[in-house]
């Protein structure tokens, strides 16, 4: 018979933090929170981040070591900025603490196990493009009949398989539930999945889906690895547990084992995103799955005034499904409600946040802690106008981030070609900058290449251009086929091996690419700009898988602390929508369109249901407690339309239902 034996380590010196001079009693209740499982519902605004880093500093002051502790994160950046703070409070070394995404965690975990899956540890990850063009080139080679039935596109197919993935659902029932248009092709999908899951294996390739589906499926097929690191991370710790879906969620379960430590920190009253597949219920019913966990609540808010407090608990007590919680103001009153503004069109709407906004400014208030929030990006159309017009500042966090950007990606093809010579994906994107070859021309490439020695060797045994110049291409393409080819002799080093990052970057932006820019696109100097950038970015990594791999994470699911976006934050009022805002705060918010049909949104009313008008209740909320001194609701009654004329609107039910006494109405007249 085995005896469990626990082997105690030796403490290091105490890192003298005053936990509860520096936190408050909420806070201090969870940070010192006994092991076992824990839920810590943190309101809006109520120092989440803190808790968090608190608790890791917590965790290394009674022993535990940092590579012991495992913190799941949604963004690197959260990541990050919490092993940061832990670091200013601690002497041990935070970077060993297994910090990052779920995504990251899970590329960690597969790059020491992957042939476990039958793949290899150089394996490329693909982002949202790469993955397009791989479903196309399987759906071109599959047989499928696409032309008598209204077949998906590769972008739709991706958003299927994903949905499947990350619900924990089959094909068919995603199909059945999201996209019943498709039922009469769901033989044709079905069979699709399963051919590109193949291709996927066969060209050491994975989508950011895999990182979680494949680390699940290794963590269930493989006891003795899920032991191991059952046994190597004592403590879990997940951030924003209401965004979680049903894979993360079962990866958290598996990592974490039925008696192991385990604290999630979130808000059920900010979880809006159940369209990509998050699921409230994780949250709601964590008791379920963990019956002995501990509940602390969280509810001082440092954020926002007791006036947009009082309207953010009114709005959110009218849910049904939630975690009963009340927000209580850590700041004193400023004496002025939350104005509640109807206008009579959508251009006066534009025109009274536009001229607020310069009375604001006259008043002092910085432009940068102004927002205009909206439900949907295209309400924030004559807002734009409105303030270009009257030279107001502003910036739009919509659009593409910089890691999704074509010239990003097209260097990045580069490199993932010169790690992973198997990648089809990458080389069929290379090649196709080449003048005068198409997609068929790279197909037939791609074949001839799989023919050669260089193709398969463990390291390039000879240079690119040996065998890419031997082939044949268009006469169109010959010149810059030659460039291209040795191009890429500079990406490996004598000995076949990847060279640095940077030097990659350097030759491919020197080579055959920077006239490829010149010829291709107008802007050229911006985008030589933002090569130079990731060039820079690059300079941190010395291994291009490495890079490579940061470079898939950041484009799939952190897109809040880009070079691009960085280069953005000026001087400027924030216009964004809602979804976006969520984590961040401002002095004084405008949310706009508060229609009902716009927000809540019409799909949400009409085929939603009530879990759907609570999840768009749930966004409101949050949109509400961005604001941390100055609330305004506005929204116009008369919704002019090109082909229905002019619509009379209905105030938001969201507000329509508040307490009178919680807002001022503001009477707008016209000034002229």
């Amino acid at each position: 018979m085995a005896r469990n034996y626990t082997l105690h380590t030796a403490h290091e010196p105490s890192n003298r933090i005053d936990y509860k001079a520096e936190l408050n009693e909420q806070q201090h209740a969870a940070v010192t929170s006994p092991p076992g499982q824990a839920l810590v519902i943190a309101g809006a605004g109520s120092g989440k981040t803190r808790t968090l880093t608190y608790r890791v500093a917590w965790l290394l002051d009674n022993g535990i070591q940092p590579e012991s502790i495992l913190l799941l994160t949604f963004t690197n950046k959260a990541a990050r900025e919490m092993q940061e703070r832990v670091q200013a409070l601690v002497t041990q070394d935070a970077s060993r603490i297994w910090g990052g995404t779920f995504h990251s965690i899970g590329n960690r975990l597969l790059r020491y196990n992957a042939e476990r899956l039958g793949y290899r540890k150089g394996f490329s990850i693909m982002d949202r493009e790469d993955q397009k063009d791989l479903m196309e080139t399987v759906l071109g080679s599959s047989g499928i009949d696409t032309t008598t039935y209204r077949f998906p596109k590769a972008e739709v197919l991706g958003d299927i398989f994903s949905l499947a993935d990350n619900t924990l659902c089959s094909v068919k029932e995603i199909i059945h539930t999201r996209y019943p248009y498709f039922e009469e092709v769901a033989s044709g999908i079905i069979k699709m999945r399963k051919l590109y899951q193949e291709k996927k294996r066969e060209t050491n390739c994975m989508d950011f889906d895999d990182l979680l589906a494949l680390t699940v499926q290794l963590l269930e097929e493989n006891e003795d690895l899920l032991e191991r690191y059952r046994r190597q991370f004592e403590f879990v710790l997940v951030d924003e547990y209401q965004d979680t879906n049903s894979l993360q969620c079962r990866m958290v379960e598996l990592l974490t084992g039925p008696q192991g430590n385990l604290m999630v920190v979130g808000d059920d009253a900010q979880s809006i995103y159940s369209w990509r597949g998050a699921d409230v219920t994780n949250i709601l019913e964590f008791d379920k799955h963990w019956p002995h966990a501990r509940v602390h609540k969280i509810e001082v808010n440092y954020r926002s005034v007791p006036e947009v407090l009082n309207l953010a608990n009114a709005t959110i007590a009218m849910n049904r499904g939630q975690i009963p919680k009340n927000l209580q103001p850590a700041r004193p009153s400023k004496g002025m409600l939350p104005a509640l503004v109807a206008l009579d069109s959508s251009s006066a709407q534009a025109s009274f946040v536009a001229q607020r906004i310069l009375e604001l400014m006259d008043e002092g208030v910085d432009v940068n802690e102004i927002a205009v929030l909206y439900r949907a990006h295209f309400h924030s159309m004559e807002i734009q106008m409105e303030l270009t017009q009257r030279g107001i500042p502003f910036q739009i966090t919509s659009g593409l981030r910089f890691f999704e950007q074509a010239h990003v990606k097209d260097v990045a093809a580069f490199m993932k070609f010169a790690v992973n010579r198997q990648d089809e994906v990458s080389f069929m994107r290379m090649v196709r900058l080449c003048e005068g070859i198409g997609n068929v021309s790279a197909a037939k490439l791609w074949q001839e290449w799989l023919k050669s020695d260089a193709s398969k060797a463990e390291t390039m045994p000879c240079t690119f251009s040996e065998v890419l110049v031997q082939m044949k291409v268009p006469k169109k393409a010959k010149t810059t086929w030659d460039q291209f080819a040795f191009t890429l002799d500079e990406l490996i080093d004598k000995e076949g091996r990847p060279v640095t990052p940077p030097m990659m970057i350097r030759s491919i932006t020197e080579g055959v690419y920077e006239d490829y820019m010149k010829a291709k696109f107008k802007n050229y100097e911006q985008r030589q700009q933002d090569l130079e950038q990731l060039s820079n970015f690059s300079d941190r990594f010395t291994d291009p898988l490495e890079f490579l791999s940061q470079l898939s994470l950041l484009s799939g699911v952190d897109t809040d602390n880009n070079p691009a976006q960085q280069q953005q934050d000026r001087d400027a009022v924030t216009l964004t929508t809602g979804h976006q805002a969520k984590g961040l705060e401002w002095s004084v918010v405008f949310a706009v369109w508060l229609a009902d049909g716009m927000f809540p949104h019409k799909r949400a009313i009409d085929e939603g249901g009530d879990s759907a008008l609570e999840e768009e209740r749930r966004l409101f909320y949050v949109t509400v407690t961005r604001a941390k001194d100055e609330l305004y609701l506005t929204y116009p009654v008369i919704n002019h339309q090109a082909r229905d004329g002019d619509i009379m609107m209905r105030p938001s039910r969201f507000i329509a239902d508040l307490p009178k006494d919680l807002v001022e109405v503001w009477n707008v007249k016209s000034g002229w």
